[in-house]
């Protein structure tokens, strides 16, 4: 019996696009290393050392203009990384409020901070109180560690106070459903751009 439900969120509730992602740093940074560190699952490099917290937001955007156009800022960094993130289906705005009625819900991500608050402010575009749907956020940055690693699911599976059994885990990367399927929780793929509702409802 499902008791808890967690949703990856880049790629599973936030749709992403890999190749907008690349124009963004080339047209906006100069920056022409990118798809030597950009994933759609599983970041590389600086970018994966940023999501494993081993480097600051501040550091990584230091790390990316030493590489890029001289003039640019910061800020241009953040725009650069928001090019990864396309939008919301609105009818997942619709499940999510749906589910959180009957089910505590929560996010699980390898993520970092400058992604996380663009992804906080889709949410808001499209009407979801995400404060309230969301018990917590588990992000990667902040906990120092990453998906698909079996401590990651512990330390999270320990924060939900339910049996790993009982939580159903939706990702868009086959190698972290795994991981969480190692990890004694219940988990499934989600292919972006199909239908996240029937994917939840065959699970539960």
């Amino acid at each position: 019996m499902v008791k808890a439900i967690v949703f990856d969120l880049g790629g599973v509730l936030i749709d992403l696009d890999f190749n907008r992602s690349v124009d963004s740093f080339r047209k906006i940074l100069g920056y022409e290393k990118i798809t030597e560190i950009l994933d759609l699952y599983h970041q590389k490099g600086i970018y994966g050392d940023l999501e494993a917290g081993k480097l600051t937001a501040d550091e990584f955007r230091a790390e990316i203009l030493k590489d890029s156009r001289p003039g640019c800022v910061p800020a241009d960094v953040d725009r650069a990384m928001a090019g990864l993130l396309v939008g919301m289906n609105p009818a997942k705005v619709d499940l999510l409020e749906r589910l959180a009625e009957k089910y505590p819900i929560y996010g699980l991500s390898n993520n970092n901070e400058i992604s996380v608050q663009r992804m906080h402010e889709i949410y808001e575009e499209n009407g979801l109180d995400w404060q309230r749907v969301f018990k917590k956020e588990f992000i990667s940055s902040r906990m120092k560690m990453l998906k698909p690693s079996r401590e990651i699911f512990d330390a999270a599976a320990a924060e939900i106070d339910v049996a790993p059994e009982e939580i159903l885990f939706i990702d868009d990367s086959q190698t972290n459903v795994d991981g969480a399927l190692a990890a004694g929780w219940k988990a499934a793929l989600y292919v972006q751009g199909t239908d996240l509702a029937a994917c939840v409802e065959r699970n539960l």
